[in-house]
Parts: structure tokens; sequence; C-alpha cells
């Protein structure tokens, strides 16, 4: 059931949660945080979260997990418009979605977990696990970037290539020298421009949203796939890190049948490599010992929670699992 909560600095504006408790040391010291892609509100975790309890039951993991928390964002979901479009020409940009998402952590853990204290008695704020999917994997990185040491463990879901319009992947029909006879055998000219201008009403930074997150800054504010590195709890260490990246062909297969009709022959040309490639500069954000994957998700398109909710619960649990070995708790 949704619950409803109005952040200390933005009171009018309700946001849409679910908070399940968590059990054990781990309930006191971490919150697992899901992060959504742009369409997909936090209703698309539900399967996974029920598959997680479902391990957890079947194990003896059942009596020491973290608490988990999804969230419809402003302008998301249940949750009512940001505030701060008012202030920015009718859109935000991810600096305001993660000051949001750092008041709701601090917030969430006031108001569920009953100001649990410090030995100094100063109230303890939890670390963060994101499980994260698409433009959710770039929000779940910035802020483990803008405040170090806050981020435990991060599940990457086949994120959003940050650093890239994604239009310019596919060459340019009209640049000079451009050869007609590189395009895959599934593929003309004409399909190559349907699809540069499919891309770019739908995925470039500047395309509008329903969410109105502005995401023209992103690629300044997080250029490059591999640095800088995070910095975790542990001191001198990175967050343990798994990456997942989504399946090539059910990928392509999607994006053919899909609204835009993209050959296969395209996708697997010019999108699917640099997506390989970005996912595998995301593995050095943290150090070498504390990295998973890239994992390729058999049989998943981009929504990989959607596809294999089962998939991204092992993975959770096992960066749970990582973190209470190591004695993080």
């Amino acid at each position: 059931m949704s619950e409803t909560i109005r952040l200390p600095h933005k009171p009018d504006a309700p946001l849409s949660y679910q908070f399940v408790p968590g059990q054990g040391p781990l309930s006191t010291t971490h919150l697992v945080v899901y992060l959504n892609g742009l369409i997909a509100p936090q209703s698309g975790w539900h399967a996974t979260i029920e598959d997680l309890q479902r391990l957890w039951d079947e194990s003896s993991r059942s009596t020491n997990h973290p608490p988990l928390l999804t969230y419809d964002r402003y302008g998301q979901g249940e949750s009512a418009r940001d505030p701060a479009d008012d202030q920015h020409g009718g859109s935000h940009d991810i600096c305001e979605v993660v000051a949001d998402l750092h008041i709701l952590a601090q917030e969430i853990w006031r108001t569920k977990i009953k100001d649990v204290p410090n030995e100094d008695g100063a109230d303890q704020v939890p670390k963060l696990i994101f499980v994260a999917n698409s433009i959710g994997c770039v929000i779940g990185r910035f802020y483990a970037e803008t405040y170090p040491g806050s981020t435990a463990a991060l599940l990457f879901l086949d994120s959003n290539i940050a650093n890239s319009d994604l239009v310019s992947l596919f060459p340019d029909p009209d640049a000079s020298g451009f050869d007609p006879a590189t395009l895959p055998t599934d593929s003309t000219v004409a399909d190559l421009r349907r699809t540069r201008a499919g891309y770019a009403a739908h995925f470039q930074p500047s395309a509008p949203n329903p969410e109105h997150l502005d995401r023209r800054n992103i690629m300044s504010l997080l250029p490059l796939s591999d640095a800088p590195p995070l910095q975790g709890p542990d001191e001198g260490m990175g967050p343990w890190i798994t990456v997942v990246g989504h399946d090539w062909e059910t990928f392509a297969e999607e994006g053919l049948r899909g609204s835009m009709n993209v050959p296969k022959g395209l996708t697997n040309a010019y999108m699917n490599p640099p997506w390989a490639d970005y996912n595998e500069g995301l593995t050095h954000l943290t150090d070498a010992e504390r990295v998973r994957g890239p994992v390729i998700a058999t049989g998943c398109g981009h929504f990989i929670q959607k596809d294999d909710p089962a998939l991204v619960a092992e993975l959770t649990d096992d960066l749970i699992q990582k973190i209470e070995a190591n004695g993080a708790i």
C-alpha cells in the first residue's frame, strides 16, 4: 500500500512511496532504495520485491536484511509535480532530484526507524543500497558522487549512457563521406534517418518527458563512464557495484517491434556495442574486488526488473550478503 510523505523543503508537494521494514542488525544500518527509470514508476519494482522476500523466507536471510524503499519522484506516478519546476522554466534537473532523494532518505529513516541513535547520541543516517534501472542508475551514481561515503552498494540495471545524446551513436547520412554501403543488410538510409529522428524525439537529453526532468546537463556532470571513482562507507574503499546489461538480441527485437521499428541491424551495429563499452566503464568506478559484471541478463530487454525480477532479487541479495560479510553493520 502506497503512503505519502511531504518533505520539509517542499511541504505542499506529496511524494508517494512504499516502505518494507527490515529485520535484524542490517535494519538499523542500511536502506535499499529502488530508483525508477523515466517511464517506469515505483510499481515496476513490485515483482522484484516479492521475489526478494520469497528468497529471504526460504533461507536464513529473513532474520537480517535492510528495509526497502520505493518511491515515485516528483512529476512521476502518484507523486505531485516538482515545485522546483516553477523556478526553473517548467523543469528540474538531476541535481534537484539527488537533493530531494537525500532529504527523502533522511526523513524515511527518521520517521520509520524511530531515530535509532549513534553511540554519541546523534541521529543515525542509513548507508544506502541502490537498485536502479535506466536513468535511475545515473541518479544513483550521481548521488554517490555528490554524497561521498553515503552509498554502500549499487546495482546498475541497464544504465542510460549518460555521456551520449544517443542520436550521434548512429552515423549521420548527411555527413561528408557517409557511405550507404556500410549499413547493415537489413537497413536502408531511410531507416537510418527514421531511427535517428525517433531517438532524438524520445531519448535525446533535450527531449521532453512527463516527469519534467531536464537531462541536458548530465553529459557535463558525468562525462566519463569509468571516472571519477566512488567512495563508499568503508574507509579507503569504494561501494560494492554490480553492473547488468540487456541481452543484445532481446533489446534489438524490442526495438524492431516497438513504435520506432528500428531494424535489428542498426541496433546491433551502432547501439549495442557502445552500450556494452559504457557498462564496462561503470565497473571501474570502484575497487576491482568490489565489482561484479558486466552481467548480461539473458532474455531481458531494457527493463530487466520486468523481464527477470528473480535475477534482480538474487543480485540484490548478493550485494547485501557482501555488505554483511564485510562486517559493515
